[in-house]
């Protein structure tokens, strides 16, 4: 089960035919996910109407909805400027500045094969078709990311769709595959063992020896008579000058995650 404004909902059979994956839903086991839900559902009235049916109950009115080790003072004032920023519409796609990123990513693409076909593989004409093809990769993984965060159309399915052309068409990595891990980077950033982006190879990476790390003093998903919040998520954030962990190792780490 878990608290979603202050309501409890059982999940456990709903979580296996969560659009988003199960991991994401499972990661809240036991705890409040008010906050992720908004963040991850742009259609909440319909998102709501699922609801319903796994309502179970509510929270006493002494209890509180946040876990005892997070501050009731920052979550509101986190959740102010989120509704602040939206209200301002800085949150709103602006669709000509997408248009020339795809348009530009998509010239770069082509131009790396040019310049291969018309100068031929000798040595410079070779390394600017690889400067041109990795520029173009690399602006199509964050454009995709953009798409799998819904954040260029209002509509759902045109960012999938696009998202799909550009990373499983011209990067030749599953959509899926990615929305998959990204989505619990976000539900759980930076926790170790929930937070896929830290899940590196043990003999080949290093994390350091601080690491955000979330201890289970329960069972996931154990239902309370109660219905109270389970006390058993404790954190420890690790600070960012402790952290040995390189751009390069996350991409190399990223591919080898992709093949396996």
């Amino acid at each position: 089960w878990l608290v979603i404004d202050r309501k409890v909902y059982n999940v456990s059979k709903f979580s296996k035919h969560h659009p988003g994956g199960s991991r994401v839903i499972s990661h809240y086991a036991g705890q409040d996910a008010t906050d992720a839900f908004v963040a991850f559902h742009n259609d909440k009235s319909l998102v709501k109407k699922y609801l319903k049916s796994l309502l179970i109950g509510e929270l006493a009115p002494d209890q509180p909805s946040f876990e005892s080790n997070k501050k009731k003072s920052l979550l509101e004032d986190f959740r102010e400027l989120r509704c602040t920023i939206e209200k301002m519409g800085l949150l709103r796609p602006d669709y000509t500045f997408f248009f020339l990123i795809f348009l530009h990513l998509l010239v770069l693409d082509a131009a790396s094969w040019l310049v291969v076909w018309y100068f031929g593989i000798s040595l410079v004409p070779f390394l600017v078709g690889i400067a041109f093809f990795t520029i173009a990769q690399i602006q199509m993984g964050w454009f995709q990311h953009d798409l799998g965060h819904y954040s260029v159309f209002r509509k759902s399915k045109w960012n999938r769709l696009l998202q799909i052309v550009v990373i499983n068409v011209l990067k030749g990595l599953p959509a899926s595959w990615w929305n998959h891990l990204h989505n619990q980077h976000h539900a759980k950033p930076n926790c170790f063992r929930k937070d896929p982006d830290l899940n590196m190879h043990p003999l080949l990476f290093s994390l350091g020896k601080t690491l955000s790390v979330e201890v289970s003093m329960g069972t996931a998903g154990e239902t309370k008579s109660s219905l109270q919040l389970a006390p058993y998520n404790v954190f420890s954030f690790f600070s960012l000058e402790k952290r040995r962990r390189s751009s390069c190792l996350t991409i190399i780490s990223t591919d080898i995650s992709s093949v396996s």
